[in-house]
Order: structure tokens, then sequence, then C-alpha cells
């Protein structure tokens, strides 16, 4: 993948699960409660207001004051929005309502800091808290928008009621209402005491005024309107390349983090387009006619992050095999992301079809290994049909062009074999740096080595003697995961052992390896080992891509314990061996993935609004901040 495109990938670091509402509603009246002991100066513990003597007056302050407001607008918030026709559900409303809390905390707790060195006392705290509480407003509304599609003037309803219930608390309990002149004898004797209630409340609120509350609207409505001017400039580049908003990416973006939803699916099924590739399935059989072990390789490329669209697509297919599964890394780079985990269905059901036209035979040929330019090429004929693995370890390589394998596959075929499985190892790359991070483009040195190693592969396959085989297989889910690099598939091995040539073929369920790591395996189980030759692939699954976007396989685990577990299933493997027939078969199917264009379109724009469009943001908050400071210093 290109530089643009490791840098989506790398979004997949913000991709999780939130808490349930509840936890969320109880993690924000803690945090309430610590800002209100930190921020707040109302004295010492007291028994007389509302009885909560344990947590003081400063703790219950924060939670009356900002705990509150993000209980009723985390319930409320949904409400208002769909009765507008909006589409906010709960679990997003309480999400937003926590974040909102953390700005009105952070905000609050670094005027505290600088109060305490400065002096300036409670009247900038409670300054910094319009602010704050103008802040919220501006950015639930960006995301009201974003996720119901509603107009600015619309979308203010749901997104001012955190705002608008901390503002109706501060003005009843810091007594505002006295100090303005309206009514009469019946207002002073049944309103006035639910409506100014000072005497209920810490001395400390008497700071607040009715300029605050003026300022408050003034401030909310100029962030208002830095929201509008950001949403118009950001997603002007969105609108014209793509023809689709901004807006639909964060919309997509928050559902998944709130609710797991497919809405960022159904954004990227907008950009799409069809393409058909070939889905190659290497069965093998016992005596019995069961299956042993199942190697399926569809042309795509398992992203483009998390679980989104086919990233979760190997473990998908190891769940539909009969045998052990190995689904190694096809030669397909992000162009080829399933847009859609429905379209990972299509692909499990080519699979099915092509397992059905199977021809099992009972011969096989050695495995011989190829090298051309940085290019070196594991192959063995099953039959007449190839089962070829390339890498270019110990040198660095991440994705191979989708162009590129087709031609050295074809390269292959050429030489007589019926079908070729063609299997980018994706063992060996330095990480997400460089410009190029190591990826094989048509045109490239790389990409003739490759193909020139692959058509040496075929004239020693076609012409090389074969005989009856044996496979044994073994698998274990490692100790690690996900957040060690290695998904839920672990480690899989299968030796096929024809006429005493012993060749291992090792899966690991994850995105690539460190360095010098593959070299490592090879000497401990080639050189040093049991078996003849051998290479080690993994799947390039981007579930590993939820913590990072370069999570490889050996930079958070012990490497030493994992050369140790393989050897220990070579060993297994070899014990397991029994007389098997195998057999190829490729199936061609249309499914829709992100294309040529459209990916390094929707990269850079989505880098853009990470990098530039939050460097934007700095400056429109910096210069509505700006704005209000001047106007408070003239209030």
């Amino acid at each position: 993948m290109t530089t643009t495109q490791s840098e989506l990938a790398d979004l997949s670091r913000f991709i999780f699960r939130a808490p349930r509402w509840y936890v969320s509603l109880t993690f924000a009246i803690v945090i309430a409660a610590t800002v209100g002991v930190a921020a707040f100066d109302s004295g010492a513990y007291a028994t007389t207001w509302r009885g909560l003597f344990i947590f003081g007056r400063d703790a219950w302050e924060g939670v009356f004051f900002i705990g509150i407001p993000t209980v009723v607008a985390a319930f409320a918030t949904t409400g208002v929005d769909r009765f507008v026709g909006g589409k906010l559900t709960a679990n997003r409303s309480s999400l937003l309502a926590l974040v909102s809390e953390l700005i009105v905390v952070t905000i609050v707790v670094t005027a505290a800091v600088i109060s305490v060195v400065t002096g300036l006392g409670q009247r900038f705290i409670f300054d910094a808290l319009v602010v704050a509480l103008a802040s919220v407003f501006a950015f639930r509304l960006l995301i009201v928008m974003a996720v119901s599609r509603s107009s600015l003037l619309v979308a203010a309803l749901p997104a001012s009621i955190q705002t608008l219930v901390a503002a109706v608390l501060l003005f009843v309990y810091s007594g505002t209402l006295r100090y303005i002149s309206f009514g009469g004898p019946l207002l002073d004797a049944y309103m006035m005491p639910y409506l100014a209630r000072p005497e209920r409340a810490p001395a400390e609120l008497s700071a607040i005024s009715m300029e605050h509350f003026a300022l408050l609207g003034i401030t909310s409505a100029l962030y208002a309107l830095a929201v509008y001017g950001f949403i118009i400039v950001v997603d002007r580049p969105w609108r014209r390349s793509l023809n689709v908003s901004m807006l639909d990416f964060l919309r997509g973006f928050i559902g998944h983090i709130a609710e797991g939803s497919r809405e960022l699916e159904e954004f990227f099924q907008q950009l799409g387009e069809e393409a058909l590739i070939p889905v190659s399935v290497l069965s093998f059989k016992t005596v019995d006619d069961v299956e042993k072990a199942r190697f399926v390789l569809p042309m795509i490329h398992p992203g483009p992050m998390g679980e989104i669209g086919g990233g979760n697509l190997p473990e998908r297919v190891a769940t539909a095999a009969d045998g052990l599964a190995f689904p190694p890394h096809a030669t397909a780079g992000h162009d080829f992301n399933l847009v859609t985990e429905r379209e990972v269905d299509t692909i499990i059901d080519a699979v099915e079809t092509a397992a059905s036209r199977i021809e099992y035979t009972a011969e096989a040929t050695q495995s011989v290994r190829t090298h051309a330019g940085e290019a070196s090429m594991l192959g063995q004929c099953i039959g007449n049909n190839g089962l070829l693995i390339s890498t270019y370890a110990p040198g660095f390589a991440d994705d191979i062009a989708y162009g590129v394998g087709l031609s050295a596959s074809a390269e292959a075929r050429t030489t007589g074999l019926d079908n070729v499985l063609l299997v980018d190892a994706h063992n060996s790359n330095n990480g997400l740096s460089g410009p190029t991070l190591g990826h094989v483009t048509p045109g490239s040195a790389r990409a003739f080595d490759m193909m020139s190693a692959a058509r040496q592969c075929g004239d020693r396959l076609t012409t090389a003697e074969q005989y009856p085989m044996e496979l044994g297989t073994a698998w274990t889910e490692t100790p690690w995961d996900p957040t060690d690099g290695i998904g839920p598939l672990g480690v899989r091995v299968a030796v096929l052992n024809v006429a005493g040539n012993e060749t291992a073929y090792v899966l690991v369920d994850g995105n690539n390896m460190e360095p010098g790591l593959r070299g490592q395996i090879i000497e401990t189980i080639v050189d040093e080992g049991p078996v003849d030759a051998a290479e080690i692939m993994t799947t390039d699954t981007h579930i590993v891509n939820t913590i990072e976007a370069d999570n490889q396989v050996g930079s958070a685990i012990d490497n030493e314990m994992f050369i140790d577990t393989l050897s220990d299933l070579i060993v297994e493997a070899r014990r397991d061996y029994e007389t098997v027939t195998g057999g190829m078969a490729v199936e061609r199917v249309s499914v829709t993935v992100f294309g040529n264009d459209r990916t390094e379109t929707l990269a850079s724009h989505a880098n853009a609004v990470v990098s530039i469009g939050g460097a934007f943001a700095v400056t429109v908050a910096l210069a509505a901040i700006a704005v209000s400071v001047v106007i408070f210093l003239f209030a």
C-alpha cells in the first residue's frame, strides 16, 4: 500500500467498542465529582447541603453542575433528535454526552490550575466554564449534524441540551434572577424560591452574573458559525472528488465506535466498484474422503481496518472449511479491500463452488525453490496444479499489486500448469515508513523478479517426478491475542511429505512480520530442524490493527518463545502424517472493492481531515476563543 493508504489504515487505532450507556454515565458521575474537588473551592466537608457530607461540597458541586447535565443530555438528546427527524441512538447519545463532559473537565481543570498559579480566583474558573459550555455545544452540533444529517438550526436543538441544562442550573443556584427586576409579589412568593436558590448552593457561585449568561449565548452562536464554516471548507473536496460528504464518513465512524453499526461500510459501498477476482482452493483429503486441510486464496485484500469490510476474512474462511483452513495473503493491495462484510459471504460461496469441482490426485512433486533478483519462490505441484509462495525476505515488502500477481500466475501457467495458487508470504517488512512501504507495483524491478521466479518454478515443477504424498497438520491459538499481533487463528502448520522430502507450510494469523524473524524461523526448522523446506506466511488479518497500523508479528511477543511454538507444531504435524489426495480449482466471482483511484483519493481525504483538518479545526477554535476573550474583556 502507499503512504496515504497506510495512514488510512492507521485510523484503525481509533476503532473500539464504546462501553454500555450505564457504564459511561457512571464514569461521567465519578469524573464530575473528582473535578468538583479539584476545581471548585467550597471549603471543608459539610453535612448541610443535600446531606452529601461524605463527598463534601466540592464533589457535589462537580456532580451537580457537570454530571447532571451529562446525564440529562445522555437520555434527552436521543428523544429530541428523533423528534426532529434525526438518527441518534441511546448508545451514541451517551457516548456523546460523556465526551462532551470530558471537554468541560479539561477546560475547567486547566482553568483551576491557572487560577492557583496566577491567583485569578473563582470568577476566572466560571469564565472558563462559560467557554467550556459553548465548546461543548459546538462539538455536539458537529456530531449531531454528521450523524443525523440535520441542518444547522435543527441540529442546534438536541446539540444544545447539555449546555442549556448546565446554564439553567447555574442560573437558578447562583441567584442571578434576584438581580433582574420583573414580576410582582405573586412571583416573588411562589416562583422565586424555585428560580433563585443561592442559599442551597456554595457561596462561590455568587461570582456568576447575568453577564456570564449573555456571554454564553453570544459565544455559543459564534462557535456554531465556526462549526458551520469548518464543515463547508472541509467537506468541499470530498464532494468534488468523491461525490460524498465528509459527514457521512464521520457518521459511519461514530456508528462503528458506539454500536458496531455497518454505516461506515455503507459509506464505503458508495465509493466501490465491481471487480472480477479468482478464488483458488487447494484441498487435501484422507483415504476416508475426509478433508484434512484446505488452502483458500481469494485475490482480495483483508482490509481496510479492524473488522470493517474484509478485515476478518481469514477467520470467516477458516470457520467455513471442513478441514484445517489455511487462508494466506493474496497478491492484492488495499485497492482490493472489500467494501462491506457482506461481500465475504460471496467469497465463501465461491470457495464452496470451487471445492465442489476439485478433481483429486494421489501424487505430488517434491518442493523446489527458485530465485530471481530479490524474489524467492517456493513451489510444489499437486497433480498438474501449482502451489507457489513468494517472498522478498530478507528484504522488506508489503502488498503485491493485483496486476503483478496475475502476471506472475500467468507466467507459471505458460509452463503447462493448469491452475496456480500464488501466495504473497507477506513475512518481512520494516513497518509503515518510507515513500513506497515496500509494495510491489507493475513495472518495478521486483515485479519482474517475481514473474521470472514464477516461470522458473513452473519449469521445474512440470518436469519433476511425482510420488504419493502424506500430509500432517497441527495448530494452536497461542497464548497471544490481537494486541500482540496474533489473530484468532493463531499458528497453523501443514507438512507435506513426498518421497521423503518434507515441506512445511506455516501460516501465522497476523499482519506481516518483523525483519529477520522469518530467517530465524527458517534456520531453526529447516537448516537445523527436521524438514527439508519451509515458508512462513501471514494472513494479513486486520483484526490486529485495531491497536496500531503496523502491529506486526514479532513486534510485541517473545521471538524465542514464538519460534519454539512453531517448532513444537512442526513435530506435532509430522506425527500426524496420513496418506492424502489433493486437488485444486479456481472460481471467478464478482465483488465490490474500493477500486484503484477511490482508495488513494479516500485515503488522502481522510488523512487531510485528521491532519490538515485537525489543524484547521484548532485554528478555527483558537480564533473563536480569541474573539470570546475580547468579548469577555469588553463585556
